[in-house]
């Protein structure tokens, strides 16, 4: 809970303002019973019109202020709650951002967006809720009992007598209440996860006839969310029932014990009326802890979820231009062995090999090799578990994500984003002019498809690029990477959906630039030029050379050419 003070910090004067008009509400609503009283015993039993007519005036007035202070209220509590969900959402968004990508991977993408969405969404209720009525209720409570006992000691005793089994009754619900909603929002979170997936395979549902099972498989989690709902609406709706039955005990007591005092002449009419008066008011408040409770419920628990995220250090920075620092392309792996959170396999062991800058370096291996993983760990994207990484010379800790900068990855499935395709090729450079953006298409052989398009390169592509076909998508991708103008490129299976004389086309236009370029490929035709291949095998470097050094000396290299050459077959990745 004390993020969310934290933040509403930033706004405590409209804070102030919401809670102080909030207390006028309050001090109205507190003095109405005393007033109604007065005005039955001096006005309306003593037939005195002057004073109902006061009264009446005042209570007209109080009203009339009580009405202005809530909307006003409303309003101040309306801009802290939005203005808390705005800066909530911003820093989420921006720590999710420096997370690392092995980071990342612990948090499934459903749940960052259910905690960025959802459980904002239940703070910034949570807080509306305070500002406007979770503060006014138990106050009302707690000085509607100090004002009956200004108007009937005896009656007054009855009603203090009831709100402690009020009170523990309350928390009790609460506490499960808190725990049952964590549980809601973990389901909320499945649910997100089963329609994304499903969403985002469609085609592959679709082809594999899989609608039935995917269908089930969304009812079990939906069901199971329905569950836990309903058991968590359950228990605070029970509340009511609850303070309900215990109030209207306690009023029949208040009626039962007024007429005996009004019969005796121990008690005035008005004086039975304020306190049966500040006991329904206070029975309508208890009331609204039903709602209170399921706000502070959720609320609480998306608070802790939210927290999660904050608390995370971050593992980037943002290096602004004057922080750049150029590299050339040297890269060295001394001893380099990488292992995934909570697992115990290395998925790289004992790595070591040499690239000068401008060399084209091939890497090679079968499924689970760690080529992949091999590529991550040169952007910084991943940090070694042992061994140094070498950039120019110097341990890539040192350097950080500078390197970045001057490293561009292009991965087998080229991420497109909604807009046109200009908007795509300069993505990663916002400052490329209309001619360069050509000129990078060129050279990754896409620009004559561009131009057949009716609007060209101002041509809106769907989001992940769904117009789009494989080869086109890593055209287009390449095209990305190209006008980012890196020192080393890296190419991640990224021309397998290119035919044989497009891809030998790309590669060409690549190796003139003369920037370090590694390429991740099932085919040994895309490497076979290359200054150095890297044969994987489990992990470990098997094989390292030339094409032709290592047809003559590496048996794994020697079987996957034969493969190649003779049956036609290129390695699956």
């Amino acid at each position: 809970m004390k993020i969310i003070f934290k933040y509403a910090n930033t706004y405590r004067k409209a804070m102030f303002l919401a809670l102080f008009l909030m207390v006028v509400e309050l001090i109205v609503e507190l003095v109405q019973p005393i007033i109604m009283a007065k005005m039955i015993d001096d006005g309306i039993i003593a037939e005195d019109m002057s004073t109902i007519y006061l009264y009446g005036a005042i209570l007209l007035a109080i009203t009339l202020l009580a009405f202005a202070a809530g909307i006003t209220s409303s309003f101040f509590a309306a801009e802290v709650s939005q203005g808390v969900g705005y800066d909530i959402r911003s820093d989420l968004f921006r720590n999710i951002q420096m997370f690392s990508a092995m980071k990342i991977q612990q948090f499934a993408t459903s749940t960052l967006l259910t905690r960025m969405t959802n459980d904002v969404i239940q703070v910034q209720n949570l807080l509306f809720a305070f500002m406007r009525i979770m503060l006014r209720a138990p106050l009302f409570i707690i000085f509607g009992i100090v004002m009956s006992f200004t108007l009937n000691i005896p009656l007054a005793q009855i009603l203090l007598a009831t709100i402690p089994i009020l009170f523990v009754v309350m928390f009790w619900l609460m506490l499960k209440g808190m725990r049952l909603f964590r549980h809601v929002q973990g389901w909320i979170d499945q649910v997100n996860n089963v329609i994304r997936e499903n969403l985002l395979a469609i085609k592959l549902v679709k082809a594999f006839h899989r609608m039935t099972f995917e269908n089930n498989r969304f009812s079990k989690v939906n069901t199971k969310l329905k569950d836990k709902n309903r058991q968590a609406l359950w228990v605070m709706e029970i509340v009511m029932p609850i303070v309900m039955l215990i109030m209207n005990i306690a009023m029949i007591g208040l009626l039962w014990f007024g007429f005996i005092q009004l019969d005796t002449g121990s008690a005035r009419a008005g004086e039975v009326v304020g306190v049966i008066n500040y006991a329904t008011r206070m029975l309508a408040s208890f009331g609204v802890f039903a709602f209170l409770l399921m706000n502070l419920s959720r609320g609480r628990a998306s608070a802790n979820r939210i927290n999660d995220i904050l608390v995370q250090p971050a593992d980037d920075v943002v290096i602004k231009q004057q922080q750049r620092e150029m590299i050339k392309g040297d890269i060295q792996f001394d001893n380099v062995s990488f292992t995934y959170p909570d697992t115990s396999q290395e998925v790289l062991r004992a790595i070591n090999f040499q690239v000068k800058a401008g060399e084209k370096i091939g890497i090679l291996g079968e499924t689970g090799a760690g080529k992949t993983t091999l590529l991550h760990l040169i952007p910084y994207l991943y940090h070694p578990s042992a061994g140094t990484i070498y950039v120019d010379g110097k341990p890539m800790e040192q350097l950080g994500n500078k390197v970045r900068h001057d490293v561009t990855l292009v991965p087998q499935e080229g991420f497109l984003f909604s807009g046109t395709i200009l908007d795509n090729i300069t993505w990663g450079n916002e400052h490329l002019s209309q001619e360069q953006a050509e000129k990078v298409a060129k050279e990754a052989q896409l620009h004559d498809f561009i131009m057949t398009l009716p609007n060209t390169y101002q041509t809106v592509i769907g989001q992940r690029g769904v117009n789009l076909s494989g080869g086109q998508k890593q055209r287009l991708s390449i095209a990305r990477a190209l006008a980012d103008n890196p020192h080393v490129l890296l190419l991640d299976d990224s021309t397998s959906a290119l035919d044989a004389t497009t891809e030998s086309d790309v590669l060409a236009t690549i190796r003139e630039r003369r920037c370090t370029t590694f390429i991740v490929s099932q085919k040994i035709s895309s490497v076979q030029d290359a200054d150095q291949i890297i044969v994987l095998e489990k992990g470990s470097i098997v094989g390292l050379g030339t094409h032709r050094q290592l047809l003559q000396t590496n048996a794994l290299y020697q079987t996957l050419w034969d493969s190649q050459q003779k049956k036609g077959v290129t390695l699956d990745d």
